[in-house]
């Protein structure tokens, strides 16, 4: 994401917004803070418009949470252990992944499903005329609360599976492991938007932007469990395993060698990088909903 206040015009109107409308602050990001908060009470105001809309969707994501560990519960009653994986640190993975995804939904998910609506519809056109980066504004525009809510159960699950594990993470531990958290959700974040931005091309994404979230569910298993081209492609093309997997090695001391965090952050910054190149390209290539 490039900082400052520079606004990409569209082919089809040629408008941009004067020099005197965008604001000359000599402190971008408190500008970005001040709007993303502004952001943040919209949503505020427009859950509490929804509240049983609100709390049906953190039931129904409480429950499937709740199955997925049903599920590491039955398959440990058939076997001792996947790979070296025991019960409680493939719970602990469980929980991690579900934090990551609860994450992600809060923040990125709303906002990159619905960038098809704003190509074709053509919103998409006063949002880049407005004086903020265009980028920004169509990750952050909206945010989902109840993932924040049920991003606290998935943190419950992982400090009573290190309960369980008699185990208990140093501060170095925590710290990187919630890093690494941040690395994954960035990970997610970038490639779900170069699947959305082919909405320039195609109108229509958002069958190919869910078709890579419920992929999701592969990081919930250890990546001691895959073999083959299959484990291949989900750790260096679209790193599923490693998201989940790494941090979780890392807080429960099953990290075999530092690299595993190099790759990860590595891969981070290739595909960040290689997100912002589409993003882009696809903005200059647009040419409006009226086009």
């Amino acid at each position: 994401m490039s900082s400052g206040f520079k606004v990409q015009g569209s082919k089809s109107t040629g408008a941009s917004p004067s020099p005197d409308a965008i604001p000359h602050s000599p402190f971008p990001i408190r500008h970005y803070l001040g709007l993303y908060a502004a952001l943040w009470r919209n949503s505020v105001i427009r859950e509490l418009g929804f509240k049983a809309n609100f709390l049906m969707w953190i039931v129904v994501e409480a429950l499937w949470f709740a199955l997925q560990l049903s599920f590491i519960s039955v398959l440990y009653l058939h076997t001792e252990s996947i790979g070296s994986w025991t019960k409680w640190q493939v719970v602990a993975l469980v929980g991690t992944s579900h934090l990551i995804q609860q994450l992600f939904t809060a923040i990125f998910l709303t906002n990159l499903t619905a960038l098809s609506e704003h190509i074709r519809t053509g919103k998409l056109d006063f949002m880049i005329l407005l004086p903020v980066n265009t980028r920004f504004l169509v990750s952050f525009r909206q945010v989902d609360l109840g993932g924040f809510v049920n991003a606290i159960g998935a943190l419950c699950v992982i400090g009573y599976s290190l309960h369980r594990l008699g185990h208990t993470p140093g501060v170095a531990q925590v710290v990187g492991f919630l890093l690494l958290i941040l690395v994954g959700i960035l990970i997610h974040y970038s490639l779900m938007l170069m699947l959305s931005a082919t909405s320039f091309w195609t109108v229509r994404a958002q069958g190919i932007v869910w078709g890579y979230y419920n992929l999701f569910n592969i990081a919930r298993l250890p990546d001691e469990a895959f073999r083959g081209p299959f484990k291949a492609v989900f750790t260096f093309a679209l790193p599923m395993l490693l998201v989940s997997n790494v941090p979780v090695r890392l807080l429960v001391d099953k990290l075999a060698s530092p690299l595993e965090i190099l790759l990860l952050v590595a891969l981070a910054a290739i595909i960040f990088a290689a997100s912002e190149l589409l993003w882009r390209s696809a903005l200059k290539r647009y040419t409006s909903a009226s086009s």
